[in-house]
């Protein structure tokens, strides 16, 4: 019987992550956005996906001023369309050329409400907006991906802290919790990784578009009630994202960024 070759060894560090290049599904802003610049600065190459044509073409921009001035056009690359969409990630790939880790933070949080009130659509919304997305990601990068290359998902900690009126997404949130470990032993033997981060309350464009905290003086109160007294940077949350990527010895590992918020 042959011996499968075994996963690559590299240095754990990001700076391993130079040359690499990473495709970042939902890559337009907050947490993905912060990657970009992050995976940018230590020399990586990004490819951005994104809905909106002027939001990414303005994270583009981002990305790109976090390089060196002679940065070559193809360094930072774009692709507008829907995340979830098989054809959107097959030009991706395509454009790219090759990819070695996919971040997917596209999602958010959809069907929120109380269980008996939540029509059936906007159930099935909920799982096609979240869900749908983490398995055209998975299946893409399943056959594009080169041994020691990661796929890496994103999550929150209301799946270990539920709140009423969010049994929709938490069970699409949890969905992919669970497909994370199921995808890390299944394509172990083509050598590829895949893990998860759990966030806590980050401080992005979507936490400000809640009612009441819009504003600086309106965050820094929120988060004040955490135990490290503040919300978490995008940096600090995509950080953690880079950590899972540039180290090959992780893998089906769920690891929480929240700020202690779930000691509480």
């Amino acid at each position: 019987m042959t011996t499968a070759t075994p996963i690559p060894v590299r240095s754990p560090l990001s700076s391993a992550l130079s040359g690499t290049t990473t495709l970042l599904i939902g890559g337009s802003s907050g947490i993905g956005l912060a990657a970009g610049v992050l995976l940018r600065s230590v020399g990586g190459r990004v490819v951005l996906v994104g809905r909106d044509p002027d939001r990414l073409k303005a994270a583009v921009s981002r990305v790109r001023s976090a390089g060196p001035a002679e940065d070559s056009e193809d360094a930072v690359l774009a692709v507008a369309g829907d995340g979830g969409d098989d054809k959107i990630l097959a030009e991706a790939f395509d454009r790219a050329g090759q990819v070695d880790h996919v971040f997917v933070t596209a999602g958010g949080i959809s069907g929120a409400g109380p269980l008996t009130g939540l029509p059936a659509d906007d159930i099935r919304k909920a799982f096609d907006r979240r869900l749908q997305a983490t398995f055209t990601a998975a299946r893409a990068a399943a056959t594009r991906l080169p041994a020691g290359g990661s796929l890496t998902f994103s999550s929150g900690i209301l799946v270990v802290r539920p709140a009423p009126g969010m049994t929709a997404p938490l069970s699409v949130v949890g969905a992919v919790e669970t497909l994370t470990k199921a995808l890390a032993v299944e394509l172990a033997p083509a050598r590829l990784r895949v893990n998860a981060v759990r966030y806590g309350r980050i401080d992005t464009p979507m936490w400000r578009s809640r009612p009441g905290l819009d504003s600086d003086e309106a965050m820094a109160a929120a988060g004040s009630t955490t135990p490290l007294g503040r919300f978490g940077t995008a940096e600090e949350a995509a950080a953690a994202a880079l950590f899972l990527m540039a180290n090959n010895y992780v893998t089906g590992q769920i690891i929480t960024v929240d700020g202690g918020e779930t000691l509480n």
